[in-house]
């Protein structure tokens, strides 16, 4: 995991409106999320794993799937996952089969993020704070 220090740290915004300019470009909620906070992810790449830019956000009044719900964005970072290879080589692709078969563990969940993308995640992080606070 890389810490990118941001503008963005500490404000706040509707999270409806977030979604509304978020999702077009790429950003989706991460599935980690809970009622008080979650994560907007932004996948960068799918080179041995999965590279993310993810932008951690905290409720402030409501809850997550409330209607009008402000959020507090934290610092984004960085986040690389590496599967294991095979796993789905021999998944049953059936309709039962797909329901337990569709996710395998990650071999190393804080993998190092490859160099390349540093400067990827910097360049995301400074196109977020143009989108929404400029």
């Amino acid at each position: 995991m890389i810490e990118i220090p941001s503008r963005l740290e500490g404000k706040q915004f509707q999270l409806y409106d977030l979604e509304q300019k978020l999702k077009p470009l790429g950003y989706v909620i991460g599935g980690g999320w809970d009622y008080d906070h979650g994560y907007f992810d932004y996948k960068i790449a799918d080179h041995v794993g999965y590279q993310f830019l993810r932008v951690p956000f905290q409720a402030v009044d409501g809850q997550l799937d409330s209607h009008g719900t402000t959020v507090e964005l934290g610092r984004p970072f960085l986040l690389a996952h590496k599967y294991q290879r095979g796993i789905d080589d021999f998944a049953d692709v059936g309709n039962v089969g797909a329901a337990f078969n569709q996710f395998s563990e990650p071999q190393d969940p804080d993998a190092t993020v490859p160099e390349q993308y540093i400067s990827v995640g910097k360049a995301l992080v400074q196109d977020l704070e143009r989108l929404l606070l400029d």
